[in-house]
């Protein structure tokens, strides 16, 4: 009965074992790869494969549960027939492929993010157009994929000649054998479904040892299943009234005056001095430029000169910090003026629009607010959130419309304006010359004007037009930021020459920071990003040394600028901190830090709460006690936050 058996199921361990070969493969080498960033230790290193292959065989059982059903559903006598051969051989083939192309998936999503699958990944399956454009310009891909074909031609074959599809097409089975591989084969995923998550996986302190622990495949799909997370279900709460509090406590200034009597409620007045100033506004949110890229912070590669003499002309904050680690972060914390939710970002959620936001205070004082992309702003729901609160869209549309709730206008970047595109979008200098176009056409038609403008040259694949700056399109990140670098130089260059630019502020900051993965579930120094105020009139070249957040720039633009408002934002005009208030929110999918006076607060999804000292010099985190006050000031803004969105309390009213 058992010879029986195992040549009945013997394709069936075949394939499960080139799944657990490769798994292995990819865990040995990514080990070997992040040597550096893990403390090495024989046992740890056989918790992160006893703890990978645990995951291997969860994982494995959801794939060898339909084969088994069909199996166990097949008729002896249908058994090896042409309909049972060509069912087989496809099933193997493309279990293969999915094997073998996820392999080498995880190698490039690993250089990239330092992590396994997750909800990144998800979120890239969505828009295939920019994601394969952007595979295929950064990586030979006809290579790729004629190695990865050639890996499942080669399973194949050996496979065949080995016999195992004969084996198994020549054997019967009883009902009874069937029974015996089904039952354990259901009843496993079934465990994992209902008791096992991915968090079951992160059994140490170091993040990298974490994520070796895991398995591509699985981590996958467990970021599809939980792209949000509710907030009170997962994380710390306390009571309401003392969070809102807690919360006006902290952002509601002396001279504010509180407009609403509705205790949830933080509409205020806020009131500046002196006259107000109307400038025209543009600023530029450039994709993935750290702070450690720039000379001024300790950089030698010698690629932002055009940025580090910019910033001795400018307001420059050296201690500003990024709300998260993609560019919907950057954009929900520069827009709303908000921390970080657990999750998604709002910018790709359903309920996004009508929010009180930076546009919503331009438009107070007479601004047209416009939102500039050089790709398809259907990407990352982009569109839908800018033009969905108050902002005109300026993309490289391909034919997508939005729908007709919106009432704001839409421009297109056309071909003829295009002189170097690759995946992303038109490169910096393109998408600038287009701001300059429609910032001319404001100026005639004596319109105020605010640019909401979104770089993409400094992306993977790290292509630009041949010729601008000494280093070749596609080497590389280094030569990205140097390109990032030089079509800012030329853009200014342009609007110097405009009866405009006198009149006009130019705002540069990062929307994150290259590489946020670090050993611990939040590393500090990865979030620090440039922020610059350039040609602000009446006002000297000044260093700004405060602890700020992203959600704090444009409210202290305000300031600077004069002006009384109504405002829901949450963020603070920074030159108006004291020590005592000074903060900043940082923070992931998963993990909400508060970070004061060098102690982080790290809130986690399972009501955790975990505090840290930071020792700047060696950016590392050292564990110290939670301080209760602490606790309830980041609790308060976290949970207040929430209830705000989900009760559309940020909404426009």
């Amino acid at each position: 009965m058992n010879l029986h058996i195992s040549k009945r199921y013997q394709l069936l361990s075949t394939f499960g074992l080139v799944f657990l070969m490769l798994s292995f493969i990819v865990r040995v080498s990514l080990y070997i790869w992040s040597l550096p960033n893990i403390e090495f230790s024989i046992i740890n290193g056989l918790r992160i494969f006893a703890t990978g292959l645990f995951f291997d065989l969860g994982t494995l059982s959801f794939f060898l549960l339909p084969y088994t059903l069909y199996l166990f559903a097949l008729p002896n006598k249908l058994h090896g027939s042409k309909l049972d051969k060509i069912i087989t051989n496809f099933a193997f083939f493309i279990g293969s492929l999915i094997f073998v192309f996820s392999t080498f998936a995880e190698f490039t999503f690993w250089e990239e993010f330092r992590t396994r699958f997750n909800f990144i990944a998800v979120d890239y399956l969505v828009y295939t157009n920019e994601v394969v454009g952007n595979i295929n310009e950064s990586y030979p891909l006809p290579i790729l994929l004629s190695i990865v074909i050639g890996a499942v031609a080669l399973i194949v074959f050996v496979t065949k000649k080995k016999k195992v599809f004969l084996n198994t097409f020549s054997t019967k089975s009883t009902f009874k054998e069937r029974l015996l591989i089904t039952l354990p084969i259901v009843i496993v995923p079934l465990l994992f479904f209902l008791f096992i998550t991915n968090k079951n996986a992160e059994w140490s302190e170091n993040r990298y040892e974490n994520e070796l622990s895991k398995t591509g495949i699985h981590s996958f799909f467990a970021a599809f299943r939980n792209n949000e997370l509710s907030y009170t279900e997962f994380y710390l709460t306390q009571d309401l009234d003392e969070s809102i509090k807690e919360l006006k406590k902290n952002i509601i200034a002396p001279t504010d005056s509180l407009i609403s009597q509705d205790k949830f409620s933080f509409k205020r007045l806020i009131k500046n001095q002196g006259e107000e100033q109307r400038p025209n506004v543009i600023f530029i949110c450039i994709e993935s430029l750290s702070a450690e890229y720039l000379a001024r912070y300790g950089n030698t590669w010698g690629v932002t000169p055009f940025m580090d003499t910019l910033i001795n002309k400018s307001i420059n904050f050296n201690n500003l910090y990024a709300n998260g680690t993609r560019t919907v972060r950057g954009m929900e914390a520069i827009t709303l003026s908000i921390p970080p939710s657990p999750g998604r970002s709002i910018v790709k959620r359903k309920n996004n629009t009508g929010f009180f936001n930076i546009g919503t205070v331009f438009n107070q004082k007479g601004y047209k607010s416009s939102f500039f992309y050089g790709g398809d702003g259907y990407f990352d729901n982009m569109n839908q959130f800018f033009g969905g609160n108050g902002f005109d869209i300026v993309d490289r549309g391909r034919g997508y419309l939005m729908g007709d709730q919106f009432t704001s206008k839409r421009t297109n970047i056309e071909d003829n304006e295009v002189t170097f595109e690759n995946a992303w979008g038109v490169c910096d200098e393109d998408i600038y010359r287009k701001v300059i176009n429609e910032a001319d056409i404001n100026h005639k038609n004596k319109e105020p004007f605010f640019n909401f403008v979104m770089t993409t040259s400094n992306h993977r694949p790290y292509t630009y037009p041949e010729n601008k700056i000494d280093i070749p399109s596609g080497a590389g990140r280094h030569g990205a930021i140097k390109y990032t670098d030089y079509a800012i130089e030329q853009f200014l260059k342009i609007a110097k020459s405009k009866p405009w630019f006198d009149n006009t502020v130019f705002v540069i900051m990062a929307d994150h920071c290259a590489s946020s993965a670090g050993k611990r579930e939040i590393d500090v120094a990865k979030y620090h990003i440039p922020a610059f105020i350039y040609n602000l009139k009446d006002k000297k070249p000044t260093e700004i040394n405060k602890l700020c957040s992203q959600i704090d720039f444009f409210p202290t633009l305000f300031g600077y600028f004069n002006w009384t408002y109504e405002s829901q934002l949450l963020g603070q005009d920074i030159t108006k901190m004291t020590p005592t208030d000074e903060r900043a929110f940082i923070g992931n999918y998963r993990s909400l830090g508060l970070f004061k006076d060098n102690k982080l607060l790290v809130l986690g999804d399972k009501k955790s709460a975990n505090s840290y000292e930071w020792n700047k010099k060696d950016n590392q985190l050292t564990p110290i006690d939670t301080d209760p006050v602490f606790l309830k000031e980041a609790v308060s803004y976290y949970y207040s936050n929430d209830y705000f969105y989900q009760n559309n309390i940020y909404k426009l009213k």
